[in-house]
């Protein structure tokens, strides 16, 4: 894990509104408008998600959410580098901290949806590196060939859906 803290952080904050600014320009720009899943502001501030950053000296570098779904099960959401910032392993150590995260608050499965398209090929690939394996939509989530569904069992097997 590079040098930084990641901890626990205010989506209203000015930088970050910046970054999720980006991240949203990113999903809306390769994915079709009514399957875009990414959170507005709005349902960062849902009391289920836990928002967090990665931080150097005070710069914004990553910002990722956990969205609790059910006692068990919570989805990851939001995840976003800055560009300049990737390819130093942030995406990587937001992943295995909100891993950690989720392990910690007792639950079993972490899940997530990306796009299918070229340009999520990144995302999907940090995903799988990470242990998550494709899986059916969970939640709300419709099927889509846009759609790229993964699941990570912690702590033993996937509970029923």
């Amino acid at each position: 894990m590079p040098a930084g803290e990641i901890s626990i952080d205010d989506p209203r904050a000015d930088d970050v509104r910046r970054l999720l600014a980006t991240h949203l320009a990113f999903a809306r720009s390769n994915s079709l408008p009514e399957e875009v899943h990414a959170l507005e502001l709005e349902g960062l501030l849902d009391p289920a998600v836990t928002f967090f950053s990665f931080r150097r000296d005070g710069e914004l570098l990553a910002v990722a959410a956990l969205k609790r779904l059910d006692d068990s099960h919570v989805e990851l959401k939001s995840m976003h580098t800055a560009e300049a910032a990737r390819g130093r392993g942030i995406g990587r150590g937001m992943v295995d901290h909100l891993l950690a995260v989720a392990r910690d608050h007792g639950f079993r499965r972490v899940s997530l949806e990306t796009g299918s398209q070229p340009a999520f090929a990144p995302a999907r690939s940090l995903y799988a590196g990470a242990g998550f394996g494709l899986c059916e939509p969970f939640g709300d989530y419709l099927s889509s060939p846009n759609s790229t569904f993964m699941t990570l069992p912690l702590n033993g097997p996937i509970p029923a859906a």
